[in-house]
C-alpha cells in the first residue's frame, strides 16, 4: 500500500525537476545583449579610441568570452594601468585607470657606462606611455650591458617619481660594482697535462695584480665555448683524436664577484701515427709523387694540424700540376688495441665548381677593391678551398677589420659557387705619444700619427718625431699599396735627421732628403722592392782635435742613390717570430747626379727555431758587407758601415772598427761580417705578462779604409761576446737590458758591458 503511494510521488517530483532544468537551460542560451557602453576614466585618450579597441559593441551578446577578450584588447594596448568592467541591465561600465606618461628618464650611480650608452639600449622615451613590462625589458637591457664590460655584481633598480597630469619621472638607480673576474680556473678529468699546462691554452686568464690592462681575466660566455675549442686543438696537436670537453661550467661566489670555472675533460688514449697511404682516383696521376708533401712519419704522434698542413701542401701540389678540380681527404681508422691512426688521403676529382660571384658587405668606410684585391680567387676562376682560405687570411693581415667571415654559398646552377665576404671594420688611426731611454740615444720622446686605411683605400700615411738627446728625427711617408690597381706598392718618404756623433767620431751629422719607392711579391713568400733616394747631408761641428780623416770631410755633400732589396719570408709573424727564416739582399747604388759615388751590398739571414713549444725559441742571424768607390772616389765617413751596440752587442756604437790612433775617433769601415746565436726562454713568470729571458753570443769584424797610414788602427781580426739579457713588453713600451762580456777584442775597441733601452722604438 505504501509502496503504491510513493511511486506516483517520485514520478511528480521528476517532472518538475525537468521542467525547471530545461527552463534554466533555455535562460542560459539567450545572453542578455549590451544596449549601452560607458566608458570612465579616460583623460588622454579618447572614448571613440577606447570603443575601438574594445572590440565590442552595442548590440553584442555580453558572453563571458566576449567581455574577457575585450578585457585582453584592453591590456594589450599598454595605454592602460588597469581596466575594470561591469554590466547591469545591458549597460557596460568600463573604468579604465590609464598609464602615466614619462616625462624624464635618468640614469643615476653609473660612472663606467654613459648615460649616452644607456640611452641608446633601452626602449623607453620620454613622451612615451609609461608600462611596467617595458621597464622590466629595460632593466634587463642594462644589466645585459654591464655583463658585456664584466660587471655581474651590478644592480638596476627603477625608480618612479610621479608628477601632476598624470606624469611621471622614471630614474634608473644604478650600482655598478666591480668588474666580476676570473678567479680561478680548474680541470677535472686531465691526467696528461697538469692544470697550468692546460690554462696556458686560454684565452681566458685568472686575475692577477699585474693585468690591470688586460681584459683577459673577465668572464666572457662567448670566450668561454672559443676556449673549449682551444683546448679541443691543443689535445688534437697532442695525438688525442679522441678528446671531448664534457662541460665548462661558470659559478659566480657568494660576494658576485668573482667567477671560478671548471672544465670537465675526457683525454681518451694518444695515438700514434700508422700507416700513412696515398689513394688517388686521378687518371695518369701517380700518388708516390705527393709522398714529400707529408709532414709527418709512422710512428710519430698523431697531430691534426700536421695533417691539416699536409693536405694544403697535396693541394697545392696538384694545382700546380693543374688539377684545379680535386678533393683531397684524410681517411683516419683508429686502431684501438695498438693505439695507433692509420691515414689514407683519398684524392678524388671533384666535381668543376667555378667562382659565380664575389659579394662583399659590412664595409663601410673600406672600398669594395680593397677587399678584393686580396682574394687570390676571381670571378670565373675554378674554385680553390685552399686558395679561399689564404685570401681570409690576407684580409685579416690587413688589420682593417675586427672581424672576417668568408663563406661559400650556391650559386645560380650546381656548378657555380657564390663567395660571400662579411667583414666588420675596426679603427685604423693611430695615434701613441711615448717617451723613454736608450743607450744609444739618451731620453726620447716620440709623437706618431698614422692613418692605414686612408679615406677606405688601403693607403698608408704616417708622420713621426722623434727627439732623443743625440737625435732629432722627423718623418712622412705615403704608400699605395696598390699602385695603378696591381700588385705593386708604391710610395713617398720625407726625412729631416740630425745626429750628435761627438761621443763616437768627433763631429754632428744632418741628413734631409726624400725617397721614392715601389715593391712587388715575385711569389707568396719572395718579394722585391725598389728605391731612389736624394738626400743632403751635412757634416759640421768638427771637433778641433777630430781625427783629420774626419776634419778633411767636413762639409755638405749630396747622394742621389738607387737601391734594391729581395726578400724571403716565411715567418709566422713579423713582429714576434717563433719559427721561421728570413733573408735579404740589399744593393745600392750612387753617381746618378751627387757628389757621391759609391757601389755597397748586404747579405743576411735570420732563423727561428722553436725549441719547446713557442716559449723557447732559438735564432740564429748572419750577414755580410761590403761598399766600394768608383771613378776614383773613396768612400766618405757618412757612407761606411758601422758596427758595435745593438748589431755586436758587448761593444759601444761604432766600437769595433778602424779608428784613429791619436784622437780614437771611430771611421767606419767598407766591409764587415756579422752573426749572433740567441735563445729566449721564460723565467717563470706568467706568459701573457711578456718578460722573457735572453741568453746570445755575437760575433763579427769591420775593416778596410781606402784611406791608409800609420795613425790608423785597421784589424780584420774576429771579435766574440757572450751575455744574457732580460727583456718586457710592457704596456708603455718594450724595454730590455743587456749584459754582455766581450771575449775576443782589440785593444782600441771600446766595450759596454750593460745596455739599456725603454720607449715606443728604438
Amino acid at each position: 500500500m505504501i509502496v503504491n503511494c510513493i511511486r506516483p510521488l517520485l514520478v511528480v517530483i521528476f517532472l518538475t525537476c525537468l521542467t525547471l532544468l530545461s527552463f534554466g537551460v533555455s535562460e542560459a542560451g539567450a545572453q542578455e545583449r549590451i544596449r549601452e557602453i560607458r566608458i570612465n576614466g579616460a583623460e588622454r585618450v579618447e572614448p571613440s579610441t577606447v570603443l575601438t579597441y574594445l572590440g565590442v559593441s552595442v548590440g553584442d551578446e555580453a558572453t563571458p568570452e566576449n567581455l574577457n577578450d575585450a578585457l585582453k584588447n584592453l591590456y594589450g594596448t599598454g595605454l592602460f594601468a588597469d581596466v575594470v568592467m561591469k554590466q547591469d541591465r545591458g549597460v557596460l561600465m568600463v573604468n579604465v585607470a590609464e598609464n602615466p606618461i614619462i616625462n624624464q628618464i635618468a640614469f643615476e650611480g653609473n660612472d663606467k657606462v654613459k648615460d649616452e650608452e644607456l640611452s641608446s639600449e633601452i626602449s623607453l622615451r620620454p613622451r612615451q606611455v609609461f608600462t611596467r613590462t617595458q621597464v622590466q625589458n629595460d632593466v634587463s637591457r642594462i644589466y645585459e650591458i654591464y655583463r658585456r664590460t664584466g660587471r655581474f655584481a651590478a644592480s638596476v633598480d627603477p625608480k618612479i617619481i610621479k608628477l601632476d597630469q598624470n606624469r611621471v619621472n622614471l630614474v634608473f638607480e644604478i650600482n655598478e660594482g666591480n668588474i666580476t673576474k676570473i678567479k680561478g680556473i680548474r680541470f677535472v678529468g686531465n691526467e696528461a697535462f697538469d692544470d697550468d699546462a692546460l690554462a696556458e691554452e686560454l684565452s681566458t686568464k685568472e686575475a692577477r695584480w699585474y693585468k690591470f690592462l688586460s681584459t683577459d681575466d673577465r668572464y666572457d660566455p662567448d670566450r668561454i665555448e672559443y676556449d673549449k675549442e682551444l683546448l679541443r686543438q691543443f689535445y688534437l696537436k697532442e695525438g688525442y683524436a679522441d678528446f671531448v670537453v664534457v662541460s665548462a661550467n661558470a659559478e659566480l661566489d657568494k660576494s658576485q664577484e668573482d667567477f671560478f670555472l671548471t672544465f670537465t675533460v675526457d683525454e681518451g688514449p694518444r695515438y700514434r701515427v700508422g700507416q700513412i697511404a696515398i689513394d688517388t682516383a686521378l687518371r695518369g696521376f701517380d700518388g708516390a709523387e705527393l709522398r714529400d708533401s707529408v709532414s709527418f712519419l709512422p710512428g710519430a704522434w698523431y697531430n691534426a694540424d700536421e695533417v691539416k698542413v699536409t693536405v694544403d701542401a697535396m693541394t697545392d701540389k696538384l694545382g700546380d700540376r693543374q688539377y684545379a678540380f680535386v678533393d683531397v681527404r684524410p681517411v683516419i681508422k683508429r686502431n684501438p688495441d695498438a693505439d695507433t691512426i692509420d691515414i689514407t688521403f683519398k684524392i678524388d676529382e671533384s666535381p668543376r665548381v667555378f667562382v659565380e660571384r664575389i659579394d662583399v658587405h659590412g664595409n663601410v668606410r673600406t672600398l669594395d677593391k680593397v677587399v678584393r684585391r686580396e682574394m687570390l680567387l676571381a670571378e670565373g676562376d675554378p674554385f680553390n678551398r685552399s686558395k679561399l682560405a689564404r685570401s681570409e687570411q690576407r684580409l685579416r693581415d690587413l688589420a682593417f677589420f675586427e672581424n672576417v667571415e668568408v663563406k661559400t654559398l650556391q650559386g645560380s646552377a650546381p656548378d657555380k659557387v657564390v663567395v660571400d665576404i662579411g667583414v666588420t671594420e675596426q679603427s685604423t688611426g693611430e695615434l701613441s705619444i711615448g717617451a723613454g731611454f736608450s743607450t744609444n740615444d739618451g731620453p726620447l720622446a716620440d709623437l706618431r700619427i698614422r692613418e692605414r686605411n686612408l679615406l677606405g683605400k688601403g693607403q698608408d700615411l704616417l708622420f713621426s718625431t722623434t727627439i732623443a738627446g743625440s737625435r732629432t728625427q722627423f718623418d712622412a711617408s705615403f704608400t699605395e699599396p696598390h699602385f695603378l690597381n696591381r700588385d705593386l706598392s708604391a710610395g713617398v718618404d720625407a726625412f729631416h735627421i740630425t745626429r750628435d756623433l761627438q761621443d763616437e767620431s768627433s763631429y754632428d751629422q744632418q741628413q734631409t732628403g726624400a725617397a721614392v719607392r715601389i715593391g712587388y711579391p715575385l711569389s707568396e713568400k719572395w718579394s722585391q722592392s725598389w728605391k731612389y733616394r736624394f738626400e743632403n747631408n751635412d757634416i759640421d761641428n768638427v771637433d778641433s782635435t777630430a781625427s783629420r780623416f774626419i776634419r778633411d770631410q767636413e762639409g755638405k755633400r749630396l747622394t742621389s742613390a738607387i737601391s734594391q732589396r729581395l726578400a724571403y719570408d716565411d715567418r709566422d709573424s713579423r713582429l714576434f717570430p717563433t719559427e721561421g727564416l728570413y733573408s735579404w739582399l740589399d744593393a745600392e747604388a750612387t753617381g746618378l747626379g751627387g757628389d757621391s759615388k759609391y757601389v755597397s751590398g748586404k747579405l743576411g739571414s735570420q732563423y727561428y727555431i722553436p725549441v719547446y713549444k713557442k716559449s723557447v725559441i732559438f735564432d740564429v742571424l748572419g750577414e755580410v758587407g761590403a761598399i766600394g768607390g768608383w771613378s776614383s772616389e773613396d768612400v766618405q765617413i757618412n757612407e761606411r758601415f758601422y758596427l758595435g751596440g745593438t748589431t755586436l752587442r758587448g761593444f759601444e756604437r761604432a766600437g769595433v772598427g778602424p779608428r784613429d790612433a791619436a784622437t780614437g775617433d771611430s771611421l767606419g769601415g767598407n766591409l764587415f761580417y756579422r752573426g749572433s746565436a740567441e735563445l729566449k726562454f721564460p723565467i717563470g713568470l706568467p706568459e701573457e705578462l711578456g718578460v722573457a729571458g735572453h741568453a746570445f753570443s755575437d760575433v763579427g769584424s769591420l775593416w778596410d779604409l781606402d784611406s791608409s797610414g800609420a795613425g790608423i788602427q785597421d784589424e780584420n781580426s774576429l771579435r766574440m761576446s757572450a751575455g744574457l739579457g732580460l727583456s718586457w713588453r710592457s704596456p708603455l713600451g718594450p724595454i730590455r737590458v743587456d749584459f754582455a762580456e766581450p771575449i775576443l777584442d782589440e785593444d782600441f775597441d771600446k766595450d759596454e758591458f750593460f745596455r739599456f733601452s725603454f720607449g715606443t722604438r728604438f
